[in-house]
């Protein structure tokens, strides 16, 4: 069994993201170490290393040597989760900043828009009175001819 690869991130600012932190030696090391500690190899590992402890009697109840090895780890394994925890919120901070940028974006897209809509819709109204006046100055046009009875 091989440990799963975790599945690479489709949105561009994650991509971008993950490039960033493989660029450091320390988040590298830091990822590997919690990628396994967070597989049930590492759970397979600690309890073969459990039993063979206890089973071969490397040292007597109450097992001091051990729950200090363990309580060591345990230290270790939760500054390790710290650090994934702050990898995580930086990846979603990462995201939100970039998406907050690209709303704003569009936001300037859209009252541009709005302004050019304006700007049709004045010279829509501009052609129509144009229009109108050029039809009640001509003679016989639709607009000055009388009524048919």
């Amino acid at each position: 069994m091989a440990i799963a690869a975790r599945e690479e991130p489709i949105h561009p600012a994650l991509v971008e993201y993950r490039q960033e932190r493989a660029r450091s030696l320390q988040n590298r090391v830091a990822d590997s170490i919690t990628t396994f500690a967070g597989s049930m190899w590492f759970v397979y590992i600690h309890v073969l290393w459990f039993a063979v402890w206890i089973g071969f009697r490397v040292e007597h109840y109450p097992y001091g040597l051990l729950t200090m090895i363990v309580s060591l780890e345990a230290i270790f394994l939760a500054t390790f989760v710290m650090i994934t925890q702050n990898r995580q919120e930086d990846a979603r901070r990462h995201l939100a900043d970039r998406e907050w940028r690209m709303v704003q974006s569009e936001e300037r897209q859209n009252e541009e828009l709005i302004g050019l809509s304006n700007q049709i819709l004045d010279l829509t109204k501009a052609i129509h009175e144009l229009t109108k006046a050029h039809a009640a100055a001509t003679p016989g046009s639709p607009t000055t001819a009388p009524p048919p009875q």
